[in-house]
């Protein structure tokens, strides 16, 4: 897919507010740079109003911290990604960097372990027994705080799934970016999972994964961006924010075939179910 760098129009605004359960908004985007504030806005402007900030590095762990401090609209989450996780193990300094990411976690407006698992997309075989490490202490950081885990799981749905199932998932487990077909999605919602579906439900070549959403009851799905990445069509390849969650919730009633407002609402009361008030 060829990147656009200019920013998409705000789409329509939703019936109801909802929240958008995973960017980064962190990151630098677009031709022209757009604040923080102005990405806020613009998503309060579409219907979502509540935005959860993940921070999945050092650098961007710590902005997460002070960001969910300065802007009410936030809650976060903190963690080390699988990928980072496995360079900071072959450079010497998982240990250190896992110690500050459970410091962080334990702030007051940090809701969220996360995000964390396992991505064999990435990584090679060489990275994998770290990565495998933190998914654990992740999992072990988040059951000790009391504190939602959201999994980021890239080609390894097996054994994410496999340590979950042995270590004992958090009370609360949302995966991130929900990428599972049917049969996965049925086995979660199982287990008490929460699956977060992101621009990529609404990708015209991505029926397995709209299959995947049917099949899951509204009470157990989430909505997010993962913003300024996968941005959902007709936007495709352009730099996203969280107003973009505004079009993924529209796809995601319509597959559930749900009223629009009534999907919105039940979103709403499920994040804040999850993460607790703003």
């Amino acid at each position: 897919m060829a990147r656009d760098g200019s920013w998409p129009p705000v789409p329509e605004a939703l019936p109801a507010p909802i929240v958008d359960n995973h960017c980064h908004l962190e990151y630098p985007a677009g031709d022209e740079p757009t604040s923080v504030e102005t990405r806020l806005a613009q998503a309060a402007d579409a219907g979502v109003t509540r935005v959860v900030q993940i921070g999945c590095d050092l650098e961007s762990a710590r902005w997460t911290a002070d960001a969910v401090t300065r802007f009410p609209q936030l809650l976060g989450g903190v963690a080390l990604h699988p990928n980072d996780a496995a360079v900071l193990a072959a450079e010497g300094r998982y240990d250190e960097a896992f110690a500050e990411i459970a410091v962080l976690a334990r702030g007051e407006r940090i809701r969220v372990v996360g995000e964390t698992g396992l991505d064999t997309f990435r990584t090679g075989p060489e990275g994998h027994d770290a990565q495998v490490r933190a998914f654990r202490d992740h999992i072990a950081l988040a059951k000790e705080l009391g504190k939602p885990l959201q999994i980021h799981d890239r080609d390894a749905h097996a054994e994410v799934i496999e340590i979950l199932l042995a270590d004992g998932a958090p009370d609360v487990t949302v995966f991130h970016c929900f990428s599972g077909h049917a049969a996965m999605a049925r086995l979660a919602v199982a287990e008490g999972w929460y699956l977060s579906f992101a621009g990529t439900v609404t990708f015209k070549n991505n029926d397995p994964l709209r299959a995947a959403a049917a099949v899951t009851p509204a009470s157990r799905m989430l909505v997010e961006t993962d913003a300024p990445f996968l941005t959902p069509h007709p936007h495709r390849g352009k730099p996203g924010s969280p107003a973009m969650a505004a079009i993924t919730a529209r796809t995601l009633a319509g597959v559930l075939g749900m009223d629009l407002e009534a999907f919105c609402t039940q979103i709403w009361d499920t994040s804040h179910d999850l993460y607790g008030a703003w």
